[in-house]
């Protein structure tokens, strides 16, 4: 099994020294992760380092191809409220 990433990733750099099997790398147009290395930190941490530290919800994806951080899980904003969110927002 291995994680992805997906187009939604930013390049912030941020996962990849945080992966302890060194399968995250730099690539265009966003980085990704060498399946043969991704051990999704299995013995290593409790949960994928990657996912735990990438500010962008929905860039990792499971083997499954579910997101690790789904939308909503990093601003606590739940996702039928994001559109409401973002009208008062810019109300002000």
């Amino acid at each position: 099994m291995a994680l992805s990433i997906v187009a939604s990733c930013v390049n912030c750099w941020a996962c990849l020294d945080v992966c302890p099997s060194n399968a995250i790398v730099s690539a265009e147009p966003h980085f990704l992760i060498e399946s043969k290395n991704c051990t999704e930190c299995e013995g290593d941490y409790a949960d994928p380092q990657c996912a735990s530290i990438c500010p962008i919800e929905g860039a990792i994806l499971n083997a499954f191809g579910d997101p690790i951080n789904p939308e909503g899980s990093l601003t606590g904003i739940k996702p039928e409220l994001k559109g409401d969110a973002l009208k008062e927002i810019q109300a002000r």
